[in-house]
């Protein structure tokens, strides 16, 4: 998911969830515990980049592995429906700190992907893609060529954000493969 600039996805909302104004969402964070936090929150449609519209966030609880979202003034299943779709956004500045080691999945967007043999660029990271098992990495180059990379230790050898940079080793053919 490409993250909009100066923001941090951590939610999608999917659907109301009953009639009093509840929101079940999908989970864009592995840090489910950061929801209890949020006192306030950015809703806005995926394509849009920035703010979004303020909400003050009454109560999260979980339904399962989904978040599910109780905001003030939303009061019915009629107010909660026209909001499904919708992005969960906090600013980046409030975005919690990677452990030493780990990186934020957003980080990647952006960064250039070289092959390691020859240091030929492939090009740049322009979104993640959750496949079910290891995600893809989107990279389109300089003519618009897009390719898939799996985004496996493999393939992905080397990960620098802070760089912008990955080094990949992909196997014999696989760039011919997945481009699309």
């Amino acid at each position: 998911m490409a993250e909009a600039p100066g923001w941090v996805t951590v939610a999608v909302l999917r659907r109301a969830r009953g009639i009093k104004g509840e929101l079940l969402a999908v989970s864009e964070t592995d840090d489910p515990d950061r929801f209890g936090s949020l006192s306030r929150v950015f809703l806005a449609r995926p394509e849009a980049s920035g703010l979004g519209r303020e909400f003050e966030i009454e109560r999260v609880w979980f339904h399962g592995s989904f978040p599910v979202f109780k905001f003030r003034g939303v009061e019915t299943m009629s107010d909660a429906e026209p909001l499904a779709g919708h992005e969960v956004r906090l600013p980046l500045s409030e975005r919690r700190e990677a452990r030493p080691g780990e990186f934020f999945l957003s980080d990647l967007v952006g960064c250039e992907v070289v092959e390691r043999a020859g240091g030929s660029r492939v090009g740049t990271v322009s979104r993640w893609i959750d496949a079910g098992g290891p995600g893809l990495l989107e990279v389109r180059d300089g003519a618009g060529r897009e390719y898939l990379i799996p985004f496996a230790r493999a393939i992905c050898v080397v990960i620098d954000p802070a760089a912008k940079r990955i080094e990949i080793d992909p196997p014999e053919g696989l760039l011919e493969l997945n481009r699309s």
